[in-house]
């Protein structure tokens, strides 16, 4: 196996992930705190899912248990067929640079957005509070489809493609494209004591499968995705999603992982950085 070069993996711009795992045992329930480092490929789009995940919010999102439920939207309803759809909004929301969110600036992001079936939104503002979906084609299942990472609303204005101002679980602090991402909790935050866990979220890129697993097993990440490797496999040292044999997700014990994970990606799409804890 290829052994993880230490001084390469510090001057990637991942050397603010390299802490020290906690060494405690796992936890039955979630639990506040620590720093949560996450291994990914550079490939199949995981890392801008997980960060997007990581600190925007849509209007509804898929729980880990497959249902649907509201996330900035506390509860919709259609009319004339499920072509007009009214969703009433969470208040006291906040951008993480301290814009409010409301049914005014979510009505600007989302204007323009499209449905593989059902063309594009019309989005409109009826009051603070209320949002109005028109769709060209009537789709019942609208609701469900905005949970999708497409449709989650990012109030940056003008601060590069690299960065994120949204209403999530963890507000960014730095990020390069597809090498490193750091971000801080957010402070009373909608979701608080039902998700966002980690006091800090770490995400390092690391090509190679057999790095990222050899990084796993020296401590220096928390958890590894695709890692494909034998020795972890043959190893009692860590847990398996969705199983040992397929090996999508591995995390070392210290790592409290949810009783149901969802099956959309083996990123839990993406939910895994708000989800997972350390103990």
């Amino acid at each position: 196996m290829t052994r993880i070069d230490r001084r390469a993996l510090f001057t990637s711009g991942a050397a603010a992930a390299l802490l020290a795992a906690t060494g405690t045992s796992l936890a039955a329930k979630p639990k506040s705190g620590g720093a949560l480092r996450l291994a990914l490929p550079r490939d199949g789009g995981f890392f801008g899912l997980v960060v997007r995940r990581a600190v925007l919010d849509g209007l509804t999102e898929i729980g880990p248990d497959g249902l649907l439920r509201g996330e900035l939207a506390l509860a919709w309803q259609s009319r004339n067929g499920g072509k007009i759809w009214d969703f009433e909004l969470r208040e006291g929301v906040t951008f993480h640079d301290g814009q409010p969110f409301d049914a005014e600036v979510a009505a600007a992001r989302m204007q323009g957005l499209s449905l593989a079936q059902g063309g594009p939104l019309q989005v409109e503002a009826l009051d603070p509070q209320k949002l109005q979906i028109t769709l060209t084609q009537a789709n019942p299942h609208l609701p469900y489809l905005l949970a999708g990472s497409e449709f989650l609303i990012n109030g940056a204005k003008d601060q590069g493609q690299d960065y994120l101002c949204g209403t999530g679980c963890y507000r960014q602090e730095r990020s390069q494209r597809d090498r490193h991402f750091k971000a801080s909790k957010v402070v009373n935050h909608y979701k608080e004591g039902q998700a966002g866990w980690a006091d800090t979220l770490e995400i390092i890129v690391i090509p190679d499968a057999a790095v990222r697993a050899d990084a796993l097993i020296e401590g220096f990440v928390d958890v590894a995705a695709l890692p494909h490797s034998e020795v972890l496999r043959n190893s009692n040292a860590f847990q398996f999603h969705p199983s040992k044999e397929e090996m999508a997700l591995v995390a070392r014990k210290e790592v409290g992982i949810p009783s149901t994970v969802g099956r959309q990606s083996p990123m839990d799409d993406g939910r895994i950085v708000e989800r997972w804890w350390m103990t």
